[in-house]
C-alpha cells in the first residue's frame, strides 16, 4: 500500500513538474516582426526555422506583408514591434517623403549587404548589356522615340529608390524626363510582363526571376553601385526599444546568430529551401539559390556574373550589422542631391535620434561579436564623388543630380 502510495505521489510530481516546464514555455514573451517576400529576410527566416528565436527566450511571430507602406503603419502605430526594413526608410519617413513627418522608426541592427538590382525590360535587349554604363542614356532615348520610359522603385526614399536614381545619376538620365512609381517589390515582375514599366530597382529574388521568366535582364547589381552598401535593417517600433529592451536585445542576439550561420556558405541551399516556400518568399528555388551563391544569370543571353566576395551577405566579420550614423547622413543627402527635400535637414540630428548604434553595441558584446566603429570618415561609392559627413554642403554641390 506504502509502495502504491508513492508511485502515485511521484506520478503527481512529475506531472506538476511537466506542466510547469509546459507554463514556462507558454509564457515565453511574444514579439511580432514583419518581412517583405524578399531574399534578404533571411536572417528572420532563419531564426525561426533554427529555433534561435526560442533559444534566446522570446517567442517571435513572422509576419509576411505586402509592401512597405504596410511594414511602415504597422511599426508605427505598433501592430508590429519590428521588421526587416529598407535601411533608408526610417529616414524616408521622418523627413517626410515617405509617410508623416517626425515619424519615428528606429534602426536597431543592418541585415545584409549587397544583393538588390536594377532591371531592364526586352525592349533593352542588343541596345545595352550589363554594366555598359555609356550605352544607357542613348538607349532610354531610343526606346522613348516609341513609348514612355517608366522605371519602378518600392518606397520612396528607401534603398531601392536611391540605387536607382545614383545609376540614372552615373549613366546620364535626366531624371525629369522619364517616370518614376512605385510597385511592392513581389509585384514587379508581373507589372513588367503587363508592360508597365521599363526598368525596377529591387531587391533578390526579383531581378532573377525576370531574367528567368526572359521578361527582363540585369543591367547592374546594387554591389555594383556601392560595394558592401547597408541594404535592410532590423526597424522597430520607438516604443517597443524603450520599454521592451530587454525583449528586443535578446531578438538582436537570435538574429546576429542566424546572419552568422548565413555566412557559412554551406548553409545557403538549405536557407534557399525555406526562402522558396508560400509563406515566405515563394519563388522558383534555383534562383534564390543561385543568387544567394553570387551566381547571376543575367538574362538576354549575356550570361552569368558570379561574385566572389560581394554577394549578398548578412555577417562578414561583423562588418554587416553595425548601424553607423554615416550611412543614415548619406541618405538623407542623397534626398536633397535629387530633389526630394528642398533645404538641408539636420544630418547628424537625424542620425542620432533613429540610430540605436548604442544597444547594437551593447547586444554585440554580450553575444562577443565584433562591433565595427562608425569612424565617420568620407567614403566614396562606385560611380559617386567622395562623400564628407563633415562637408556634405560641398558633396551636393559636386555630386551628379
Amino acid at each position: 500500500m506504502k509502495t502504491t502510495y508513492k508511485i502515485v505521489l511521484a506520478s503527481l510530481a512529475t506531472l506538476i513538474l511537466l506542466a510547469g516546464m509546459s507554463m514556462r514555455k507558454a509564457v515565453l514573451p511574444q514579439v511580432k516582426l514583419g518581412f517583405i517576400p524578399l531574399t534578404d529576410c533571411a536572417p528572420l527566416v532563419a531564426a525561426k526555422e533554427l529555433g534561435l528565436f526560442q533559444k534566446y527566450g522570446v517567442d517571435v511571430v513572422l509576419s509576411k506583408e505586402a509592401s512597405w507602406a504596410n511594414i511602415r503603419d504597422k511599426i508605427l502605430n505598433g501592430e508590429l514591434d519590428g521588421a526587416h526594413c529598407l535601411f533608408g526608410m526610417p529616414f524616408s519617413v521622418y523627413t517626410g517623403l515617405g509617410g508623416k513627418a517626425g515619424s519615428e522608426m528606429q534602426i536597431a541592427m543592418v541585415l545584409n549587404n549587397n544583393g538588390q538590382g536594377i532591371t531592364l525590360s526586352k525592349d533593352f535587349c542588343g541596345l545595352v548589356g550589363f554594366k555598359e554604363m555609356n550605352k544607357v542614356a542613348a538607349a532610354v532615348k531610343q526606346v522613348q522615340a516609341r513609348k514612355e520610359v517608366t522605371f519602378a522603385m518600392t518606397f520612396p526614399g528607401g534603398t531601392h529608390d536611391i540605387w536607382l536614381r545614383n545609376w540614372m545619376a552615373a549613366v546620364g538620365i535626366n531624371q525629369k524626363s522619364v517616370g518614376i512609381i512605385t510597385i511592392p517589390p513581389p509585384q514587379m515582375v508581373a507589372n513588367m510582363r503587363v508592360d508597365n514599366m521599363e526598368g525596377f530597382s529591387v531587391g533578390e529574388p526579383w531581378n532573377g526571376m525576370a531574367a528567368a521568366q526572359n521578361i527582363g535582364f540585369t543591367e547592374i547589381a546594387s554591389q555594383d553601385i556601392w560595394k558592401h552598401h547597408p541594404e535592410k535593417a532590423l526597424v522597430v517600433n520607438k516604443q517597443f526599444a524603450a520599454k521592451e529592451r530587454e525583449n528586443l536585445k535578446n531578438v538582436m542576439k537570435a538574429v546576429l546568430e542566424a546572419c552568422q550561420w548565413l555566412d557559412n556558405m554551406s548553409n545557403r541551399k538549405k536557407a534557399a529551401g525555406w526562402l522558396s516556400k508560400p509563406y515566405y518568399v515563394n519563388a522558383a528555388l534555383p534562383v534564390i539559390e543561385a543568387r544567394l551563391l553570387g551566381s547571376n544569370d543575367l538574362g538576354c543571353e549575356l550570361g552569368v556574373q558570379k561574385y566572389k566576395d560581394d554577394y549578398m551577405t548578412f555577417y562578414n566579420k561583423g562588418f554587416v550589422n553595425t548601424p553607423r550614423k554615416v550611412h543614415g547622413m548619406w541618405f538623407l543627402a542623397q534626398y536633397v542631391r535629387f530633389g526630394m527635400l528642398k533645404s538641408n535637414p539636420d544630418f547628424k540630428g537625424i542620425a542620432e535620434k533613429l540610430i540605436l548604434d548604442d544597444l547594437y553595441a551593447e547586444v554585440a558584446r554580450e553575444a562577443k561579436v565584433p562591433v565595427m566603429t562608425d569612424d565617420m570618415k568620407a567614403f566614396k561609392t562606385t560611380y559617386d564623388v567622395m562623400f564628407d559627413p563633415g562637408n556634405i554642403s560641398a558633396y551636393l554641390a559636386s555630386a551628379k543630380k
